[in-house]
């Protein structure tokens, strides 16, 4: 019988028979013809997709930061059960002063116009604020959540997202809930189909940071960063 040896790293190992015309197949596969190694396909970094963006959208900071006019979808759909990601309000945009006459006081009020959740790619990206139709479920920035163009639910008054505030989003696939700064604000909504992707839209000078890992708070618990479908199975 015919013995054929292979050298992998140094170590020698003695194969017979049929079993050296399959390994020596198993060899041609690899690749380089003999280093043994087994190319990886790296995996894309979860981030928003500028090929899914409005048209007057800006996306900076290597796909995690959102500024300009519009929405941007992410470039992972939420495949998983459980899913946690973030939005960091980074800036409300620009101010507007109002004047009491009566009473000689003045309110500053940020004018940014902001909104996060969850989209299908069919979401018009261009029409803001989002949550008008049936392809989207979002969190607007005066704490109302709306989906096809009806309040499913809102934030308490005295819990509106600030200018530097973290805003956590779970979804199960049938639910999205809000945290503020890592708290559970208990504010479900539901209602959209289809595989849906994170969402982000902007306007008036406001600008988003995404954080699709690395979080700034814990994840709640069962809920894990978005992954891939090649990552899940």
């Amino acid at each position: 019988m015919r013995v054929f040896y292979f050298r992998f790293r140094s170590q020698r190992c003695a194969v017979r028979g049929k079993m050296a015309a399959l390994f020596s197949c198993c060899l041609g596969c690899c690749g380089d013809g003999g280093s043994g190694h087994v190319p990886l396909k790296e995996m894309p970094a979860v981030q928003l997709d500028t090929h899914h963006m409005g048209t007057d959208v800006v996306i900076v900071k290597s796909g995690r930061r959102i500024c300009g006019t519009g929405g941007c979808l992410a470039n992972a759909p939420l495949h998983q059960n459980k899913s946690y990601f973030e939005f960091k309000i980074q800036s409300t945009g620009g101010y507007s002063l109002h004047q009491n006459k009566s009473y000689f006081e003045f309110k500053i009020q940020s004018t940014g116009v902001w909104g996060v959740g969850v989209a299908t790619q069919k979401a018009n990206l261009n029409q803001i604020p989002m949550g008008r139709d049936v392809h989207s479920l979002v969190l607007r920035h005066d704490g109302s959540v709306y989906h096809n163009n009806e309040e499913k639910n809102r934030l308490p008054a005295n819990s509106l997202p600030q200018e530097g505030d973290i805003v956590g989003i779970t979804y199960d696939h049938v639910e999205m809930n809000l945290y503020l700064n890592g708290k559970n604000m208990h504010c479900p909504a539901s209602g959209i189909r289809g595989t849906v992707l994170p969402v982000v839209y902007v306007d008036d000078s406001a600008i988003l940071d995404c954080q699709f890992s690395d979080f700034y708070h814990t994840a709640p618990q069962g809920f894990e960063k978005i992954l891939f479908e090649q990552q899940i199975f």
